[in-house]
This record gives C-alpha cells, structure tokens and sequence, in this order.
C-alpha cells in the first residue's frame, strides 16, 4: 500500500505505519507492506494525477484532494467517507525564531521591519506556503482595507530572500542554512526542528492570528479497486481516529481532534487565535484564483516587491 502524502508529515507516518503494520498483522494475520511518499502538496497532488498509483492521499487542502476527484480517482463524497470530514488532525501556522528572539519578533508586523528577513515555503508550490501568505494576508486584512494589507505583504515579500519549494526544505534553509530572523511554519514543523536541532537553539512564537492547517486524508478508490487494498487503506485511514493514533499525532505535534486528548496536552498546543481560510478568503478555487495562478496577486506583489527591494 501506498501513501502519498505533504512532506512535514513524514515523521508522523514513519512510526505510525510501523504500529499499523503490527496490529494489522497481529488483527488479521497478514504482513502488509506500506510505502510512503513525500514532497510539496501540489506536487503530490499531480504525481497521483498523473499516474502515481496511491492507495491513500494525506494533503492539507480539501482541493487538492479534490482534483483527484475531478480526475475520476477518488470518491466524490471522500469527506463523508470519514469522521469529522476526513481531518484526523491539524496544525496552525506559528513562527520559529533563534532562541531569547534577539530580534523580538512576536506578531505579524514585525515581519515587515527592515532589519528583519522571513523564511517559508513557495505558496506557489507548497500548500504550508500558501497558509503562511494568507496567515499574514488575513492579519493584515483585519488591520485595515484591502489596499493597505497588500502594501503589507509587499513589505514582507521584500524581506523573503529565497522561496523553497516545499515546507521541509525552508525549515532547513532556516535552522541549517542559517538564513533568515524567522521561519513562518506548521506548529509541528516547528516544534519538530526546535526539538531535533536543541531547545536552546529555536524558539516557537504564536502570533495573535494565525491559520488553521487541516491535515485531509482520503482512500484513492480508482487505486485501491485495481490493487485490491480497499480495506487494507479503509483500516489504515480509521485507524487514524483511534486514541493510539491521536496520542502519536500529540507526539508529533499535531493538534488531535479527539477533545478529550486535546485537553489533556494543553501544555505542548496553547489556545491560538486560528482562523479557517475558507471562511476568510472564500474556497480553494477562488483563493487559488485570486491569489495563486499565474500572474495572480501573489505574483504581482512577490515581483513588485522585489523591484521595490533593488
């Protein structure tokens, strides 16, 4: 079986399809073989379009799984498929600074000062990117008109001195390449680099507004039937609802959606103020209309924030 799935999940599904493949064993006395794969959201996406035969997807934008609907490979009613819409879990958009925050970065405005420089994904090509952008994009919305916040997020993009393409690798940029004050990330990606590279090295800073990030699985159902694995992936992705599973996603730093061990890990995930971007920009077709296609508004001002910046 295999899962195709955004990169800053891999740690997650290294230890959890190791548990799965000993329960399932031990449950059904069968040795099933789980393969994952990893990389930015949208190239995921296109890979399983195109071909890459996924028995199961793990992304982090309802449409992304949508257009593997629309390609006729997974089922037109996948949110209804498992409990609370096929979120297991999920993460919000934080910020990673060096540790005691020389630069005393602590919201959204301090990301445009001049003495500051931002790391996060390419919103172009990572689905944490495009959450990091509408992060800030909101924050700035709620400040003031329309105008005003795209002024904003020039002055931002003038301070992003390199666009990776996915999450992982601009989690490196920034605590291994030394580049940048800050890193705009997933809770989890943060705390996972904070925790990996030493706690006296990074600190993780909640902003006064951030994004939700939904983790989305889905059985790939056009796969799955010429595989034969259909429950084989149906057990994998329940499985994820089950107080083992949850208890791991705490682990990783995933916020659980099981409130009874949410309530219990207040200590690692404290209260945020979180938005859901559907409800703030609309749904995925028309932020990624407005914002994300060629020469949409993320363009215009990435480039004429690099003009203001020569």
């Amino acid at each position: 079986m295999l899962n195709v799935a955004y990169d800053v999940i891999r740690d997650f599904y290294k230890e959890y399809n190791l548990e799965f493949r000993q329960a399932y064993k031990a449950q059904q006395g069968q040795d099933l073989m789980i393969s994952q794969s990893h990389g930015g959201a949208s190239k995921q996406t296109l890979s399983v379009a195109s071909g890459l035969p996924a028995d199961v997807v793990t992304l982090t934008q309802s449409s992304d799984v949508d257009i593997l609907v629309k390609k006729g490979l997974v089922d037109s009613h996948w949110q209804q498929a498992l409990p609370n819409h096929s979120v297991p879990f999920g993460s919000v958009m934080v910020f990673l600074v060096k540790k005691g925050n020389p630069k005393n970065i602590h919201d959204w405005h301090d990301l445009i000062r001049d003495d500051v420089s931002v790391i996060f994904a390419n919103p172009k090509t990572s689905a944490n990117g495009r959450f990091a952008y509408l992060s800030a994009y909101a924050y700035a919305k709620a400040q003031g008109d329309e105008q005003q916040a795209q002024a904003f997020m020039k002055k931002i993009l003038a301070r992003v001195p390199v666009l990776e393409s996915g999450a992982r690798g601009a989690s490196i940029s920034f605590t291994q390449r030394n580049l940048g004050d800050v890193l705009i990330a997933p809770e989890n990606e943060a705390a996972l680099a904070a925790k990996a590279l030493g706690e006296n090295s990074f600190s993780v800073i909640y902003p006064s507004y951030t994004a939700y990030t939904p983790v989305y699985v889905a059985e790939v159902n056009a796969n799955t039937k010429i595989n034969g694995t259909h429950e084989q992936a149906q057990a994998y992705l329940r499985n994820l609802w089950s107080e083992a599973a949850q208890e791991l996603a705490v682990k990783h730093h995933f916020r659980p959606t099981n409130e009874k061990i949410l309530q219990k890990s207040t200590a690692l995930f404290p209260p945020v103020n979180s938005f859901d971007v559907n409800q703030v920009f609309g749904d995925w077709a028309i932020i990624n209309q407005t914002h994300f296609a060629d020469n949409a508004l993320f363009d215009q001002l990435y480039i004429a924030a690099q003009h203001k910046d020569k």
